[in-house]
């Protein structure tokens, strides 16, 4: 196959497809000399990992609102930017955001390196990043590759190989399919074709702008790549909430370790999650009650059975851990999912006391 045909093919439908995305600035007003601003394509990059394009939309613009800058980010407090991430998931990214934020502040004058190999040095950016900031932001010919593209390419090349052990042949195709002319419009065309058109399941290939091209489709398998190898069945872990009131609405929060899952967000104090039932560990002495109530939620690798307690308590009790937040200044929605989930179910069963 000639990937300069696929160039000729898929850069002109870019030029006419392109989505509209807020952090995106499109071939209409590139070649009017508009450059894309390298804080908001990392800032979209980050948020978009292993999330859709419709959930970041509106965290982004919050995002982009509270903080216009790369500086502007970098000299927030930590928890207010946790807060504003909370329910995105994946919190290990928001932490390297604000160190990555820091160090561009501090040590590259506010300005990001235009480099694969200088950005993969930041805090918290990969492989994929450091080429998505370098292709869109800088124009480099980066090879970026994310779910989109893959599918993309195990069609348009007929890689029957399943996932992830087709990873390096499907980057090495990549690679070579990457041109040196617009090589972030051809990497956003490739990731929109993708979105729009070679979507997982029933392709429109009979409007795909490379279908001459495809050897999957030729094949007649484009449906059925990228072929996957099978995902071992997630365990359940068990866990323990409790969720204490005072009488003037104050609620008992911990801000969680800065190491391991939800680290650095606000939560509920609790027990460990594990495979086993848990041992009750109240961070306060009260008069625990079981409501019945259980919150379930699924992250990436386990599903989480997590039990409630609730507890009224006096004003001047003192917790083990945690401390009290009381009604005007406490956001449910600073909480993460799971934690917002368990503040929700626990309002109804105190409103219903």
């Amino acid at each position: 196959m000639r990937y300069d045909a696929v160039h000729r093919a898929l850069l002109p439908w870019y030029d006419r497809h392109a989505r509209d995305l807020p952090w995106r600035v499109g071939p209409q007003a590139l070649s009017h000399g508009l450059r894309p601003d390298p804080y908001r394509v990392w800032l979209s990059e980050v948020m978009l990992q292993q999330t859709t394009v419709a959930a970041v939309k509106a965290y982004f613009e919050r995002f982009t609102t509270l903080w216009p800058t790369v500086g502007d980010l970098a000299a927030a407090e930590d928890s207010v930017v946790m807060g504003e991430w909370a329910g995105l998931g994946y919190y290990a990214r928001a932490r390297n955001l604000l160190k990555c934020a820091r160090v561009v502040a501090s040590v590259h004058g506010g300005q990001f390196p235009d480099t694969e190999e200088s950005l993969r040095a930041l805090p918290g950016i990969g492989p994929y990043t450091a080429a998505a900031i370098a292709a869109i932001a800088f124009d480099r010919p980066a090879p970026v590759m994310d779910g989109n593209v893959e599918r993309v390419m195990a069609r348009l090349f007929a890689v029957q190989t399943p996932l992830p052990a087709a990873k390096p042949e499907l980057r090495t195709l990549t690679e070579a399919a990457t041109p040196t002319h617009r090589p972030g419009c051809y990497a956003q065309a490739v990731m929109d074709l993708g979105a729009t058109i070679c979507s997982p399941k029933s392709p429109a290939c009979g409007i795909c702008p490379v279908m001459d091209m495809c050897e999957a489709r030729a094949q007649g398998i484009a449906p059925d790549l990228p072929r996957k190898t099978p995902k071992k069945p997630k365990p359940t872990r068990f866990g323990i909430a409790y969720l204490a009131r005072r009488a003037d609405g104050a609620v008992l929060l911990e801000t969680r370790p800065d190491q391991g899952l939800l680290g650095g967000m606000l939560g509920w104090p609790g027990t460990p999650w594990s495979e086993q039932d848990p041992i009750p560990a109240p961070p306060i002495a009260a008069d625990w009650r079981d409501p019945g109530l259980e919150v379930r939620h699924t992250f990436t690798h386990f599903h989480l059975r997590l039990s409630l307690r609730l507890a009224e308590v006096d004003m001047d009790t003192r917790p083990l851990h945690g401390e009290f937040h009381l009604r005007a200044t406490f956001r449910p929605s600073n909480l993460p999912t799971v934690m917002r989930k368990a503040y929700d179910l626990g309002q109804a069963a105190w409103r219903d006391d």
